[in-house]
């Protein structure tokens, strides 16, 4: 006997991006919060259609290329001017020209693991499991099928009225998916 499972939300298919830009519209403009748009390639304008803001990876990537820049510079200070302090041919022991290089080397590697652990960190991944791998059509959405899914989490959810959305935007096939 298998536990008692809770309701995670709806999920509708869309055939092609046109329809499922104006259902993310729609959606948008009926005011639901926690709901997402799956799609088998990106969707030119999507973001605008969904009322997303602007990612926040962009300022991991810039504190982190920021660091690795002061970084690559406090490195080279420290080995030219403090440890190991060496004049060789008159020239100073630490001069921001010189370290340049390294400091830039630095600045481009933190910055990419900035934007590569940003992105895992605001996508909550890596995500082993999700309610949604359990529906069969949602399968499709790797080839062909666009998918728009509301969960019930989200204030404005109501089973009859967000059904009733979907389908009035052109949703076919909506089902109810559970955790």
């Amino acid at each position: 006997m298998s536990a008692p499972t809770k309701k995670y939300g709806l999920l509708a298919e869309f055939e092609t991006p046109a329809a499922i830009m104006e259902a993310a519209r729609r959606v948008r403009d009926a005011g639901y919060r926690c709901w997402d748009v799956y799609t088998p390639f990106p969707v030119h304008g999507m973001d605008e259609a969904m009322g997303l803001k602007n990612s926040k990876v962009g300022w991991f990537t810039f504190i982190c290329g920021s660091a690795g820049f002061c970084l690559g510079m406090l490195m080279i200070w420290w080995m030219n001017a403090y440890d190991y302090a060496i004049v060789v041919g008159g020239k100073p022991l630490f001069s921001p020209i010189f370290a340049f290089p390294v400091s830039y080397e630095c600045t481009i590697l933190l910055g990419a693991f900035g934007s590569l652990f940003g992105m895992l960190i605001l996508n909550r991944l890596p995500r082993l499991y999700h309610p949604l791998f359990k529906s069969q059509r949602f399968a499709k959405v790797t080839h062909d099928r666009f998918f728009i899914a509301i969960e019930a989490i989200d204030p404005k959810f109501d089973d009859a009225d967000t059904r009733t959305l979907l389908e009035s935007a052109g949703g076919k096939h909506i089902e109810e998916v559970r955790d």
